[in-house]
């Protein structure tokens, strides 16, 4: 029992995670008696570093959790946490399952508001991008979304999904080292290869379905910003005017940097700026849009059949990046203070 009991803390006198106190613990014993211990499995995704005393108390019910209110002071009871409406916004509170991701779900541990933005923490421990710098998003709203991203993973952490961590990454790294004209300038060249106005003479039926699909969306954006764009059947593109390239610069230059990151990642994705455009104007939706970039593949999809493993998955990929480049545009682009009155409403 004494060795068992000094167990519990660890060299320093610190109290272990109830993992490492299991391992310490069969460790103490020895023989039959260390056999007959059963590791733990009762906690998940509980970093090995994590110390501190085990839990103590009742666990707060779903209808007393206050997981969504920002902490201290003046900002108590306001942000995100709205009267009444703590069941709505968190039906099922994780305290009871997941002590680990709790933390995640909490803002005040999750995230804090600093004079450079709003920093990210897991554990307690301060997010870090890849070139080891600190992780700060510029607003509340894309905080939360990169913390609710980081709760959505289970055991294993898989970053491939995890889109607009990899923006934010991209937008506090820079890898490329591009400033703001430069961001425009790679945007606006993808109207030179745009998907939509490259079209087919044949077959037939390929030709006419890319005029009824593409025909509406370069209409919409010719007469959204008042431009020529036009298509062509010539592997050389469309013969797009000097003064449409100036509009688009012009019109992207109201974006910031880090919404400038998104569109262009959304570009990358659709392989137009027309869509891209429409998308970011909410005059089509994320299905829609990748539709129209797919509309050949769809139409061999038709005619000769679907491969399930590959062409749905990278249906659902693609939806994926384009919806969460959208969104990052989207918060990083308007005021926080929206979401506060939505959130009131």
């Amino acid at each position: 029992d004494g060795a068992a009991e000094g167990a519990n803390r660890g060299r320093d006198g610190d109290w272990l995670s109830p993992r490492q106190h299991g391992g310490a613990r069969r460790a103490a014993l020895s023989g039959k008696e260390a056999a007959a211990v059963p590791p733990r499995r009762d906690v998940e995704r509980l970093p090995p570093a994590a110390v501190g005393p085990p839990p103590a108390g009742p666990v707060p019910s779903t209808a007393s959790c206050r997981c969504w209110e920002r902490p201290g002071g003046a900002g108590r009871g306001s942000g995100l946490r709205s009267a009444g409406r703590e069941e709505e916004v968190l039906p099922e509170c994780e305290h009871l399952s997941r002590r680990s991701a709790c933390s995640s779900l909490i803002p005040q541990d999750f995230y804090s508001d600093s004079p450079g933005g709003f920093e990210i923490n897991l554990d307690h421990r301060k997010l870090k991008t890849p070139q080891a710098k600190l992780f700060t998003v510029p607003s509340e709203a894309l905080a939360i979304a990169v913390a609710t991203e980081w709760d959505s993973q289970k055991d294993t952490i898989k970053f491939y999904t995890m889109h607009l961590t990899t923006l934010c990454n991209t937008a506090l790294d820079n890898p490329t080292q591009r400033n703001k004209t430069q961001l425009i300038r790679a945007a606006v060249k993808f109207l030179e290869t745009d998907t939509v106005c490259y079209r087919m003479e044949e077959p037939a039926a390929l030709a006419e379905l890319q005029k009824n699909e593409w025909d509406p969306i370069v209409a919409w954006a010719e007469k959204r910003y008042n431009v020529a764009i036009g298509s062509s059947t010539s592997i050389l593109g469309p013969n797009i005017p000097a003064s449409t390239k100036e509009t688009f610069i012009s019109h992207l230059a109201s974006y910031n940097m880090w919404a400038l990151q998104g569109i262009e990642y959304v570009i990358t994705q659709l392989k137009s700026l027309i869509l891209s455009m429409g998308l970011i104007d909410r005059h089509i939706t994320v299905e829609k849009a990748v539709l129209l970039s797919r509309l050949e593949e769809e139409y061999q999809i038709q005619r000769w059949g679907n491969v399930e493993w590959a062409h749905d998955y990278d249906l659902c990929e693609l939806r994926a990046r384009t919806a969460a480049g959208t969104l990052f545009v989207h918060l990083c682009s308007e005021s926080s203070t929206v979401k506060h009155k939505l959130l009131q409403d």
